[in-house]
């Protein structure tokens, strides 16, 4: 029997990806690392997340299932785990799991499902922890330290006292429970103070263990969860300065006014773009302040990035790569400056939040420089991690498929699906709603429970400035998405009635 390949799953939190380095001369968020990896092997060009929030969509990249099947609907809420996790099942079939970053995915941490390494429970703060103390004792590093030139406060921050030290034009330290700060600067210690480089150097640590260790060392799985590039938008110099501020083009989508979009699509908390609910139209600032906010934005991309090449780095040194499944993507992506000019992600299905990077390597397994462009989304990872193990979720029926079945690695698969549904519940905090969206071909049909609906030609309006919902000639190809929304519902069991979401 063939000897049972590694895994190595690096995840990214809450990354710009789609729109940007769209437009024609301006520039993109540079990642050299990821692009060279992905040429390496399969990258998937039309990967979705399941939900637009961290709790929903990192529990789902856990058991392979919707939100609505696994019950985390909201960051906080928190239910028991009910369904199989793909760690435990690794565990039980003889691997040892190393775990290193965020989890942020319901109760507990990694540690509960058979991780060692570093895990918090909840959103959680590296900067606190023993070991980072450790890390920079070794090292001989400060605590990060970060110069901050913009803060975008929510009202919850006030009503909170949260992060309290943050204050513009001041060095400052994260030193709160959590570490989701939305503000931009620099970090002005070495960057391997930096969170990501904190992560990426433990997991080099364990590697260069399991290589000492040769054949006996496995199998075993490894997965560096980085906090980034989620703001805060914090990079060093080194990555500030390899983006000008001035060469960034407007956004498609920054100067919409939003006329024929449903509600959720005005909520913006970050005063000062909102007033605590509703975005501020015009935008209250102006393009130049935003193109400083991109700038740090693509960055910290830049930064994360690099940070999760080393990793690959060394796993190519100490020759671990030869039989190991290497799976690199984000659990979401970020609406800044989009749909009017917003921060963070909120909770809507704009395409910037939903969609996101992903590439996978298997040597000798998955031919290099393969790109893919079937529908995948992130619950087919967890099911493509067990099947490269020769495992599979058994205890209950699940949402996602196995991305080797479009590598060639297997024979004889089903067809691939032609559409898609993904999900929100809202953000929680007293902004909440439930909406599905279908995509298939270049349609993507979007509904909300007590609000209006949205229908766009991604291939003629890739930044979905037109809301084809509202226009008599496009009633037909309305109601057949409706249709094909409520066919994916039935099919993925989920409780809410198509009935429910109705446009207004």
């Amino acid at each position: 029997m063939a000897r049972r390949p590694n895994i190595v799953y690096i995840l990214n939190d809450h990354q710009a990806y789609y729109g940007h380095g769209m437009l024609q001369g301006g520039p993109k968020p540079m990642r050299p690392c990821f692009e060279a990896f992905a040429a390496q092997g399969m990258e998937f060009t039309n990967a979705y997340c399941v939900a637009p929030m961290c709790g929903p969509a990192r529990r789902s990249m856990l058991t392979g299932l919707y939100p609505h099947t696994h019950g985390q609907v909201h960051n906080e809420n928190d239910p028991p785990y009910r369904h199989e996790v793909y760690l435990d099942t690794l565990a039980e079939a003889g691997y040892t799991n190393y775990y290193y970053g965020k989890w942020h995915a319901g109760p507990g941490c990694a540690y509960d499902h058979h991780c060692t390494g570093l895990s918090q429970s909840g959103y959680g703060n590296p900067y606190n922890t023993p070991e980072y103390a450790e890390y920079c004792k070794k090292r001989g590093l400060p605590r990060a330290q970060h110069m901050v030139e913009r803060v975008l406060r929510p009202d919850s921050y006030e009503n909170s006292h949260f992060f309290p030290k943050l204050q513009e034009g001041e060095l400052y330290q994260c030193e709160d429970y959590w570490c989701g700060e939305h503000a931009i600067g620099l970090t002005v210690t070495p960057k391997d103070t930096h969170e990501a480089f904190f992560l990426a150097n433990l997991a080099c640590e364990k590697l260069e263990e399991l290589a000492a260790q040769g054949p006996d060392a496995g199998p075993w799985s490894l997965r560096v969860d980085f906090w980034g590039p989620h703001q805060p938008f914090f990079p060093t110099k080194e990555y500030a300065d390899l983006y000008d501020p001035g060469e960034i083009p407007p956004y498609p989508s920054f100067d919409s006014d939003l006329a024929d979009k449903p509600d959720n699509l005005h909520w913006e908390v970050s005063r000062p773009l909102g007033d605590g609910k509703y975005i501020r139209q015009p935008n209250p600032l102006p393009w130049s302040e935003w193109q400083k906010m991109l700038a740090r934005c693509y960055a910290h991309i830049t930064m994360v990035d690099a940070a999760g090449g080393r990793i690959l780095d060394k796993l190519r040194e100490l020759g671990l790569d030869e039989n190991t499944l290497i799976i690199w993507t984000t659990d979401h992506g970020d609406a800044i400056a989009c749909q009017g000019g917003h921060f963070d992600k909120d909770s809507h299905m704009a395409q910037e939040v939903e969609r996101v990077p992903l590439a996978l390597n298997w040597k000798g397994h998955v031919a290099p420089g393969g790109r893919d462009d079937h529908l995948v989304f992130t619950c087919d990872l967890p099911v493509t991690m067990l099947d490269a193990a020769g495992l599979a979720f058994t205890r209950n029926p699940v949402d996602g498929r196995s991305l080797l079945d479009l590598t060639g690695e297997h024979q004889d698969v089903p067809p691939w699906r032609d559409s898609l549904m993904c999900e929100t519940y809202g953000h929680g905090y007293g902004l909440t709603l439930i909406g599905r969206m279908v995509v298939q071909g270049p349609y993507k049909y979007v509904c909300f429970e007590g609000d209006s609906d949205e229908l766009y030609d991604l291939q003629q309006d890739p930044y979905e400035m037109r809301n084809l919902a509202r226009l008599a000639d496009w009633q037909p190809l309305r109601r057949k998405m409706q249709q094909l929304l409520a066919q994916k519902m039935a099919e993925s069991r989920d409780p809410v009635s198509p009935e429910r979401l109705m446009p207004v």
